[in-house]
């Protein structure tokens, strides 16, 4: 006898540039996974500083997650690469301008060689999305 398939479906949300070899996100059961955040601004260009460009990574996760009808509280993980790990403290004095500070995500980081397009910082993040808001 064959049990009913009891697993969670799986949602793909295509997105980004015309031949990106990943999907924008991708929903497991009430888990968002975003796929990773560079400082790209609209018109494809970075500021120069990481501040800036951590600034701009965070509102482009901010944008992503309004399009699926969510807030950054709905972030329970992030994770963060750094091309410099002596600029961790920049970073974080952006990055906690996002959250409150009792929901702050559970969160790693790890410094990267190279990020893509000469980034100087990427953020991916996991979000909570209960019910079918997509």
């Amino acid at each position: 006898m064959n049990e009913p398939d009891t697993r969670a479906p799986i949602e793909y949300f295509p997105g980004g540039r015309p031949g990106s070899p990943f999907s924008r996100a991708v929903r497991v059961g009430d888990t968002l996974y975003l796929s990773g955040q560079i400082g790209n601004r609209a018109d494809g260009t970075k500021a120069d500083d990481l501040a800036g460009q951590t600034r701009q990574t965070m509102e482009n996760i901010k944008a992503e997650l309004a399009a699926f009808g969510l807030g950054m509280d709905a972030i329970f993980k992030c994770t963060v690469m750094l091309a410099d790990m002596d600029q961790w403290r920049d970073f974080n004095a952006v990055y906690l301008e996002y959250f409150a500070p009792d929901r702050l995500p559970a969160r790693s980081a790890f410094g990267a060689d190279k990020l893509v397009g000469g980034a100087l910082t990427e953020v991916e993040c996991c979000a909570y999305m209960p019910g079918n808001n997509a």
